[in-house]
């Protein structure tokens, strides 16, 4: 069953929004995979403390593009597959970057600086990856 723990709300977009950008989320990252069942409607507005109708729209719009089925009286669940996901994690990158460019070219940012700084980024990403690997192989190996 798909689980919320690693939900959390940000009050700057709506709540029906996040859950269906937690889910498509999860797919991309096969946290949540094909077939897995979703909570009831009412569960999970319980679980998030949110009205039930909030819930229902967010499960509406996922069954809308296709990324969960639902019956009358059976769960709710996941239906991707590997071409919906690649689909999913180009429209979900493009967002992010039509976000980023627009936030960049507003502060005045050059293309070939942004660059420099994702690279950069990157880069420090990896290095703190590789730093938590080196200090649980130096604890397990003591």
């Amino acid at each position: 069953m798909v689980v919320f723990d690693q939900f959390q709300s940000n009050g700057n977009i709506p709540i029906y929004l996040q859950i269906i950008l937690f889910i498509k989320k999860g797919i991309i990252a096969k946290s949540i995979v094909n077939n897995e069942e979703l909570p009831s409607r009412r569960y999970l507005s319980t679980l998030l403390v949110i009205n039930p109708n909030t819930v229902q729209k967010a499960f509406r719009i996922l069954e809308e593009e296709g990324l969960i089925s639902s019956s009358a009286g059976a769960k709710s669940v996941i239906t991707v597959d590997e071409e919906k996901i690649t689909s999913l994690k180009k429209e979900l990158l493009r967002e992010d970057l039509q976000n980023l460019v627009q936030s960049m070219k507003a502060m005045g940012v050059d293309k070939e600086e942004v660059f420099l700084l994702i690279e950069e980024y990157w880069r420090e990403e990896e290095r703190r990856v590789w730093d938590l690997l080196s200090a649980v192989w130096i604890y397990r190996c003591g």
